[in-house]
């Protein structure tokens, strides 16, 4: 069946994001969701375990998570693409999805007869695809509630799988249930009041029975929060607020924000969860919030079984910048530091400061910090008021750094891949009165600047590597456009990263020295999806995915959309 013909696709495709003084707004989306089936019986009824997930960190033929594994260290144990043998890497086809929306999302492919690939983008639209045809099986859109109000567009940025269901987080900050072989509804569970300001745009991920899911609004004065739910029904099992009362300062807390809003990372030897948090709210304005804000801006543990809080790592005390720490913690098993006399379990964050921080897993202590990958000019300086008439652009701006994009982690060479922004930005705090739904940001971003703070390099983005024990930036490809670089990267152990840019193009780096093996232009559209990779042996090639298509929130990035799923290819 055509494309053009497929009822969840006209949904998607009929279902319009506006940007409003508000922020973005979804109009036009079906009354009820809608599924459309296609070829369901091509899918192999194989129900997918948690032994299957954990395993899936050593098995090429799979990516069953979100980071690949629960550690969410983005690398694949595929061998047939290497160093030597990239450059012969070919586009094997593409698909467009057929609904020109936001594209940030990562694939997740379940091994078997032909194996499938679970594909989500905006506004809430999944697939199941057969990866060797490049044929959709089914097709789901869910029905987005007009009154939907988003910062930063109508991404989804995957979905999780486990047993005979696939589980996708929604706009109006829930939990959606289908079944893996058909497409169809199981189960829905709202986790907040999106009419408050609440959203949910993130791949949850699954674990001992439950679906573990965030929190976003950071923008609308809302609280953040992380809840686990049953897998089976829906049912919430423990919720846990990012910030406790007692560190607030007054009824500051009510709007504290520290949104939850990426993939929490699993230690399931020690049964943690290490989660990103991001800014306190307002995000400007910090003289309604005194204090250091603490948990709010950096690392949260909790304990995955009972959610209660094990520790905190901030990494922009008190933060007026808009200074997120939301891309997924890179989780580093028997990590040993010699100068520091340190073997243990290490988290690894790249948040929007351009650090990479390294954190002993059982504290939350500060191991090394490493050098900025990113410049970083007029940093922690405060923001001027919006009545002083002076202007102060500041790096990293509020798109970091290190924003979302999630980092990669290669074991084999010990070193931490990350996409980081280089651009100023302008900022004023202002009074805001607290409105509920309504933006809250206690001032003014500003994107375009007059002049940029002395010493800037005119390059927009970097990609690189550091070394977690030592801090080392081991390598930095400064990367030019008129847009952010936005989307992941995915390794390969065998020593090669991929990513996209915002020029549109797909780039193969070595590992090691950060030199460029193999590029392949797409067009001039951002490419704004994490790319992920998996072994077929039927056809004995190693296969790479990645989605080609902008976001709302690069606001710098080229005009129009895409809807492309590029794969690409290379025989064994």
């Amino acid at each position: 069946m055509a494309i053009e013909e497929d009822r969840a696709v006209k949904a998607a495709q009929d279902t319009v994001v506006r940007e409003t003084d508000q922020g973005y707004r979804v109009l036009g989306s079906p009354e009820e969701s809608v599924t459309h089936q296609h070829d369901t019986d091509r899918i192999p009824r194989r129900d997918i375990t948690e032994e299957d997930i954990i395993d899936s960190a050593d098995d090429p033929e799979s990516w069953l998570t979100y980071g690949g594994n629960y550690e969410q260290h983005r690398c694949t144990t595929a061998d047939v693409i290497t160093p030597e043998t990239v450059g012969d890497l070919e586009l094997e086809y593409e698909l467009h999805v057929g609904a020109e929306s936001s594209m940030e999302g990562t694939p997740l492919v379940v091994p078997g007869d032909p194996p499938v690939m679970y594909q989500s983008n905006g506004p809430n639209h999944v697939k199941a695809i057969d990866t060797r045809a490049g044929d959709v099986l089914w097709s789901y859109t869910y029905a987005v509630p007009s009154d939907v109000v988003l910062c930063c567009d109508d991404n989804n940025r995957g979905v999780a799988v486990l047993g005979d269901k696939v589980f996708m987080t929604t706009l109006d900050s829930g939990v959606v249930a289908l079944n893996r072989y058909t497409g169809e509804e199981e189960w829905y569970t709202s986790t907040a009041d999106h009419e408050s300001g609440y959203s949910a745009t993130w791949a949850p991920v699954v674990y001992d029975g439950k679906v573990f899911t965030g929190s976003a609004g950071g923008e609308y004065g809302v609280r953040g929060f992380h809840v686990a739910l049953d897998a089976e029904t829906g049912d919430e099992v423990w919720r846990t607020m990012t910030s406790p009362d007692e560190e607030w300062v007054g009824d500051s807390i009510e709007q504290s924000c520290a949104t939850n809003w990426m993939t929490a990372t699993i230690d399931t030897e020690n049964e943690k969860l290490y989660m990103p948090v991001g800014n306190p709210g307002p995000d400007f304005d910090g003289s309604v919030r005194p204090g250091p804000n603490r948990n709010s801006a950096g690392t949260l543990c909790l304990d995955l079984v009972t959610g209660e809080r094990e520790w905190f790592h901030q990494e922009s005390p008190h933060d007026v910048w808009d200074y997120d720490s939301a891309a997924p913690r890179l989780l580093i098993p028997d990590f040993e530091m010699e100068h520091r006399d340190f073997e243990g379990d290490a988290v690894v964050s790249f948040g929007k400061t351009a650090w990479g921080y390294t954190l002993d897993a059982d504290n939350g202590k500060l191991l090394n910090r490493s050098e900025p990958g990113v410049q970083q000019l007029n940093m922690f300086r405060m923001i001027p008021h919006i009545d002083e008439g002076r202007r102060m652009p500041f790096m990293p701006g509020a798109m970091g750094g290190n924003d979302w994009q999630p980092p990669a982690y290669n074991p084999e060479l010990g070193l931490a891949y990350f996409k980081m922004n280089n651009s100023p930005q302008e900022a004023w705090w202002r009074f805001e009165e607290y409105e509920e739904g309504k933006k809250y940001w206690g001032g003014i971003l500003e994107d375009e600047i007059d002049q940029p703070p002395e010493g800037y390099n005119d390059h927009i983005s970097a990609v690189g590597a550091v070394d977690p024990e030592t801090g080392q930036l081991v390598w930095r490809d400064w990367i030019d456009s008129d847009a952010y670089i936005w989307g992941g990267l995915v390794t390969t152990e065998s020593g090669v990263v991929f990513g996209g840019t915002q020029n549109g193009d797909v780039i193969a780096w070595d590992g090691e020295t950060g030199d460029r093996l193999w590029e392949y232009s797409t067009g001039e559209t951002a490419i704004s999806g994490s790319p992920m990779s998996w072994y077929d042996p039927e056809t004995e090639k190693q296969y790479v995915a990645i989605q080609v298509g902008g976001s709302g929130w690069l606001r710098r990035g080229t005009a129009g959309r895409d809807d492309r799923l590029c794969v690409f290819s290379l025989e064994a």
